[in-house]
Formats: C-alpha cells, sequence, structure tokens
C-alpha cells in the first residue's frame, strides 16, 4: 500500500478523485477551492501516480486518473499511521482527543459512538 504522506494540493486532488470515482486532469482543476495552473494540476497528479497512489488509463488523448487503493483501505491506513504515529496505539486517547477538540457533539453522534462501542464490546475488541 502506497505511503499516506500528502500535500494540501494532493490531500485535495485525491479527495476529488475518491468522490468523483475517476477524473481527468482538467475535471480535477475544475473541481479545485483555487486550482493552481493546468500544469501544476497534471504535474501533482503525476506525482501521484509515481508515489503509488493513483494509475491512469486512456480516453482519447486524455488521461483519466484513478485511485490505485480503494477509499476505506486508504482511510485504514491513514487512521493506524495517525494513531500508532501521534496516540501510541491508543484507540482511547484518539475518541479523547476527537472529544476535547469538538465543544458539542449531537444526540446523534453521541449515540452513534456508544452503538459502536457496544459492537465492539460484543466482538471482544
Amino acid at each position: 500500500m502506497p505511503k499516506q504522506s500528502f500535500t494540501r494540493r494532493e490531500r485535495e486532488m485525491m479527495d476529488i478523485i475518491y468522490k468523483e470515482g475517476r477524473a481527468t486532469a482538467s475535471e480535477v482543476m475544475e473541481r479545485m477551492a483555487s486550482p493552481p495552473s493546468y500544469s501544476a494540476v497534471r504535474a501533482t497528479l503525476r506525482i501521484l501516480e509515481e508515489k503509488g497512489h493513483l494509475r491512469h488509463g486512456n480516453n482519447g488523448s486524455r488521461y483519466v486518473y484513478m485511485p490505485t487503493v480503494d477509499r476505506e483501505k486508504a482511510r485504514r491506513s491513514a487512521l493506524d499511521h495517525l494513531v500508532t504515529t501521534f496516540f501510541d496505539n491508543s484507540a482511547a486517547s484518539v475518541v479523547a482527543a476527537l472529544l476535547d477538540s469538538r465543544t458539542v457533539l449531537s444526540r446523534a453522534e453521541l449515540d452513534e459512538l456508544r452503538a459502536l462501542i457496544e459492537q465492539a464490546r460484543k466482538e471482544g475488541r
């Protein structure tokens, strides 16, 4: 699995491609909040491909970029890296940091967290 380290622009481009499933450089550029030049978008997509995060196919004369790893696997890999690197492998520390960073959790979010914890207990996780 490719290493999960992205610049801000790389992350934005990956988010766009994950959301769309596949996209050309022009499509990525159209969806960016403050896009750089077309050549900069192409160069960044090429870098993401070299890092192993994207692959491309051809659609006529245009490259169409697709993620090499499905979003859920990428999400899990990034989370594993985050938990290991910043939270000493402690899920409780991650949850505590999330709760400390948000002043208000909705009733639905609290209920969802409770249900997830109960499910994990039942499964012995």
